[in-house]
C-alpha cells in the first residue's frame, strides 16, 4: 500500500517523478488553480491548455514534460466545475481528482500534490491520491513494472510477453506550509488508517471464492486484529448449532464449507458510547436451489463486502483508539445448490426463535443478517447499523453508484446520510413503509422471507427490522444496502478500481467518530409505523 507524507518544499523543489495540480472547468476555459508553481511556468501551461485538448473535466488527467522543476512532469487533474462563486473546489472533487492523478500515474514510485490542501481538504487529497494507488495483484504471476521517469516499457502489441498493470504509486507527497502543524498530521495519519481500511476491504472482496470462504474469512478477521485491542470470538458450526442460529445453518447447510459467525469487540475503558456493526459475508452465493442465472455469476464473489466493511470498519477504529465502543459481526456463509441444500418452503428458526418461511434460497442475506441482528440486540448497543449486498433492486432502484439507507429512526437515518455526504460517499435516504409488513405474512411461519414483486429493497428492510424488534423497534437501526456500488463492474474514476470499491467503510468509520464527539446525543426521530 502507499504511504502519505507531508513536505512544505516549493513544489519547484519537490524530488518526485510528478507533480500534481488542479484544473477547475470554468464557463471561460479551463483555470489552473494557484499551486505555487514559478510564474513562467504557469503561463507556459496556460498557453498548452487549448492544444492538449484540457477541459478541467472531472477523470481528466494529462502529463505535460517540463523543465525547471525538481520533477520531469507536471500532471493537470481536473476538479470540474467550481460552481456556487466557490473559489475552491469542494472536498470530493479534490479527492476524486488526486485518485484519478494517482491511478493514471501508475509505474511511478513517488508522486507529490500541489492542489488546495486548506481544512478538509488536505485529508481528502490524502485519502483521493491513497485510494487511486491500489492495484489487486494476488493472482497475478508477473510482478507490475515501475518506471524510472514518466512512463516506460514494452508496449501492447510490441512482441513482449503479455505483461502485468504497473506497479501503483507507492510514495505521495503532499505539499502544505502547514505541514508540520499538528492537526495537518494528524488529517494524513488519519487518510493513511482510513485508506488503509477501504483497501483491505477491496482486497477481501477481490479475493477468488476458492480461498476466501467462511472458516478463511474468519482467520483473516482473526489476524487483521491479532496486534490491536479487538476481541475475536468465532462460532463455528457446532456452536451456531447449540446457539439456535438458524439462518447461517440453513443458507449454509448446502455448501462443504460450513457457515461462521464471527464477533469482533473492540472496547477501550471508560467509554459511553456503543455501535453494533453487522455485515453480510455471503462468500459466493449461487442463489442455492432457486439458482441465479450462470451469466454473470462470477460477480458474486462481492456478495461479502458487508461483512469486510465492518471488519476493516473496527481495525480503523482501533487504530486511530476511537473512545467509542465497536462491536462487528460478520455473518458468513456459502450459499450452494446440493442435496442437503436448504429449500424452497423450508422453514427455519432464527436465533432467538422467529421462525421464517424461506420462499426463495436466493434471499440468503436477510436470513444470516437476522441472526447477527439478534445478537446485536442483545449486545445493548446505542445504536445498530448493517451493511449488505442485499438485493438487485437496490440498482434498479438506485443505479450502480449510490447506495440506499433504510431505518426505523429518522434522526439516525439522517445522520447516516450527513456523515456520508461529508466523506464523499453517496448515499441516498429510503422508506421503510409499514405497508410491505402485510405482503412478509407466512402461513406456516412467523414470517417469509420474501414479500410482494416490487420494491424488493425496501420490503428486505421491512424484513430486517423484525429482528430489531420492529419498524419501531427498541434500537436505533439502520440498513445499508451496497449491493452495485460494492463493486464496480465498469471502467475505473476517479479513486474507484474496477473490481472492489470499499464502500461504507468511510461512511462507517465517520459514524463512530460522530459518536466520539457527539455520543448518541441526536434526539430519536422514530419513524411512525
Amino acid at each position: 500500500m502507499a504511504t502519505v507524507t507531508l513536505s512544505a518544499k516549493s513544489p519547484a523543489a519537490v524530488p518526485a517523478q510528478a507533480l500534481v495540480v488542479a484544473v477547475a472547468a470554468g464557463p471561460d476555459g479551463p483555470r489552473i488553480l494557484d499551486a505555487q508553481l514559478p510564474p513562467a511556468l504557469v503561463r507556459r501551461l496556460r498557453t498548452l491548455v487549448e492544444p492538449l485538448g484540457v477541459s478541467g473535466s472531472t477523470d481528466e488527467v494529462h502529463r505535460v514534460p517540463v523543465d525547471g522543476l525538481a520533477a520531469p512532469v507536471v500532471v493537470l487533474t481536473g476538479v470540474g466545475r467550481l460552481g456556487g462563486g466557490r473559489a475552491l473546489p469542494e472536498p470530493e472533487a479534490l479527492r476524486r481528482a488526486a485518485g484519478a492523478a494517482t491511478r493514471s500515474l501508475a509505474g511511478l514510485r513517488t508522486v507529490a500534490f500541489a492542489l488546495p490542501v486548506d481544512g478538509e481538504r488536505l485529508g481528502a487529497v490524502c485519502e483521493g491520491a491513497l485510494l487511486g494507488a491500489y492495484a489487486f495483484s494476488r493472482y497475478r504471476t508477473t510482478s507490475g513494472s515501475e518506471s524510472p521517469g514518466a512512463g516506460s516499457g514494452a508496449e501492447p502489441g510490441s512482441g513482449s510477453p503479455a505483461r502485468a498493470p504497473k506497479a501503483p504509486v507507492r510514495s505521495v507527497v503532499v505539499l502544505t506550509d502547514q505541514s508540520r502543524s499538528r492537526a495537518a498530521r494528524d488529517a494524513a495519519r488519519r487518510a493513511q488508517v482510513v485508506t488503509d481500511a477501504v483497501l483491505a476491504c477491496r482486497d477481501l472482496v477481490n479475493t477468488a471464492p476458492s480461498d476466501l470462504y467462511p472458516q478463511t474469512f474468519a482467520e483473516a478477521a482473526t489476524a487483521a486484529v491479532a496486534a490491536l485491542p479487538v476481541k475475536v470470538t468465532v462460532l463455528d458450526e457446532r456452536r451456531l448449532a447449540r446457539g439456535g442460529y438458524g439462518g447461517l445453518l440453513g443458507v449454509g447447510q448446502g455448501s462443504r464449507r460450513p457457515p461462521r459467525l464471527v464477533r469482533l469487540d473492540y472496547a477501550p475503558a471508560g467509554v459511553r458510547s456503543h455501535v453494533a456493526l453487522v455485515g453480510k459475508g455471503i462468500t459466493f452465493d449461487t442463489g442455492g436451489i432457486s439458482l441465479k442465472p450462470p451469466a454473470n455469476m462470477d460477480r458474486m464473489k462481492c456478495d461479502m463486502a458487508g461483512a469486510a466493511a465492518v471488519l476493516s470498519t473496527v481495525v480503523a477504529a482501533a487504530r486511530l483508539q476511537l473512545p467509542v465502543r465497536v462491536t462487528g459481526w460478520l455473518a458468513l456463509a456459502e450459499n450452494m445448490p446440493s442435496g442437503t441444500a436448504l429449500r424452497p418452503s423450508d422453514v427455519i428458526t432464527i436465533r432467538g426463535g422467529k421462525t421464517v418461511e424461506v420462499l426463495n434460497t436466493d434471499a440468503e442475506g436477510r436470513l444470516v443478517l437476522a441472526d447477527a441482528l439478534v445478537d446485536a440486540v442483545a449486545a445493548g448497543p446505542d445504536l445498530i447499523v448493517d451493511v449488505a449486498t442485499l438485493t438487485g433492486a437496490q440498482m434498479v432502484a438506485l443505479g450502480t453508484r449510490v447506495s440506499a439507507i433504510m431505518a426505523n429512526d429518522e434522526a439516525l437515518r439522517e445522520r447516516v446520510h450527513r456523515l456520508a455526504d461529508r466523506v464523499g460517499e453517496q448515499f441516498w435516504p429510503m422508506p421503510l413503509p409499514a405497508e410491505l409488513r402485510a405482503g412478509l405474512d407466512s402461513p406456516v411461519a412467523d414470517i417469509a422471507n420474501m414479500g410482494e414483486p416490487f420494491g424488493g429493497m425496501l420490503t428486505a428492510g421491512v424484513f430486517l427490522a423484525e429482528f430489531v424488534g420492529g419498524l419501531q423497534g427498541p434500537v436505533p437501526w439502520a440498513h445499508l444496502d451496497i449491493a452495485a456500488p460494492a463493486f464496480n463492474f465498469a471502467q475505473p474514476h476517479g479513486y474507484t478500481p474496477t473490481g472492489g470499491t470499499g464502500v461504507s467503510v468511510r461512511t462507517l468509520l465517520a459514524l463512530v467518530e460522530d459518536l466520539a464527539v457527539h455520543g448518541d446525543s441526536t434526539p430519536s426521530g422514530r419513524i411512525p409505523g
